[in-house]
């Protein structure tokens, strides 16, 4: 067993209290190992995983040192057992707590099948230590994979290192470095095309779209339908129509304002989320102006937002619970194929209330 080596280095550290230096801070981490250790971090997996290509000296050098500082004997023991942990880490952030819910409970439902425990990890990508914060839950919970939830799916150093550990991911709606890694996601722009195609189809020709926020994909990839739908139908694109937007419904609102001052104002605004169409409502509302008398309003989601607000609003509705649930399935049951596994999920338009063919 693990713990067979270097005890007499452990207890000649004990008397100068050399071995205490870890316990009150951070528990020991692999880099902790390697660093002491005098190797590669690959190599100190490769010890504890029990893989071949390291010296025998090597080997033992990095035992010793793990048994020394305390590193996590469990996991290290387990792992040379060549057992699994068990777990999946989910990393996922969104504003919309539906939206976060929904992948959490599609992530969750799979894994039960499986008896996996998942563990979620929010991810904010303002955070200056996002990246160190996802490297220390590979460390110390050493999940089986990893499920990457917009942004995180494009986040170029994350990919990079969990390919370097060899750690299965699979990715939610990628939209960068599109084939790397098995992926479950929508056609976010060809949804996109299909609400603006609709709003034509009703009659609009002045159609203000509202940008998600831009470290998304999604975001891109829905203002790339919008516009292609417009030249699909020869209808010019007028740029004054386009604005920023963040996936919430105050970023929606004042876009919506933006939209409304303008000395043509659109007779329909698509929103590329339900968020930011409820804030177009608000907006719409507090200045008198009807729905969808006046100004017809497109959301994009189709989570409790749609049907909460009045009137119900037309959206694009991606199963993101079904999305969620495919992800993991590529994760825990891998195909034995070439290539990257995809699962491409339908969306849906849905017509409700808040749209109708523009009067005068």
């Amino acid at each position: 067993g693990i713990m067979s080596y270097g005890t007499d280095a452990q207890a000649s550290l004990m008397d100068d209290g050399m071995s205490t230096a870890f316990s009150e801070t951070a528990r020991p981490t692999i880099r902790d190992v390697a660093r002491i250790a005098g190797v590669s971090i690959k190599t100190v997996s490769r010890v504890i995983n029990d893989q071949q290509y390291v010296s025998a000296d090597k080997r033992e050098r990095v035992r010793q040192v793990m048994t020394e500082i305390g590193f996590k004997p469990s996991h290290a023991a387990r792992a040379l057992a060549g057992h699994k942990s068990h777990q999946i880490a989910l990393i996922c952030d969104n504003p919309n707590p539906w939206y976060v819910y929904e992948i959490q409970f599609g992530v969750r439902e799979r894994c039960a099948r499986d008896k996996i425990r998942m563990i979620a990890q929010p991810y904010d990508r303002a955070s200056p230590t996002l990246f160190d914060d996802i490297v220390a839950l590979l460390d110390q919970a050493n999940p089986d994979g990893l499920v990457l939830a917009p942004p995180a799916c494009d986040d170029t150093r994350v990919l990079d290192e969990l390919t370097r550990r060899g750690t299965p991911f699979v990715r939610l709606q990628p939209g960068l470095r599109i084939d790397e890694g098995p992926a479950a996601l929508i056609d976010n722009e060809r949804a996109a095309f299909d609400m603006t195609t609709h709003l034509l189809g009703l009659g609009h020709r002045r159609i203000g779209f509202i940008v998600g926020d831009r470290s998304y994909a999604a975001s891109g990839q829905r203002l790339a339908g919008y516009i292609g739908a417009l030249g699909e139908q020869a209808v010019e694109i007028d740029l004054d129509l386009i604005r920023q937007g963040q996936f919430d419904v105050a970023s929606g609102e004042a876009a919506a304002d933006a939209l409304l001052s303008l000395s043509q104002p659109p007779t329909a605004i698509f929103a590329s989320s339900d968020d930011m169409a409820a804030g177009v409502l608000a907006a719409a509302h507090r200045r008198g102006v009807r729905v969808p008398g006046a100004l017809s309003v497109a959301g994009f989601d189709d989570g409790p937002t749609a049907t909460i607000v009045w009137p119900a609003l037309t959206t694009v509705r991606q199963p993101v619970r079904a999305l969620a649930e495919a992800a993991t399935d590529l994760l825990l049951s891998p195909a034995q194929g070439e290539g990257p596994q995809r699962r491409l999920l339908a969306h849906e338009v849905v017509p409700r209330a808040s749209s109708a063919p523009p009067t005068g």
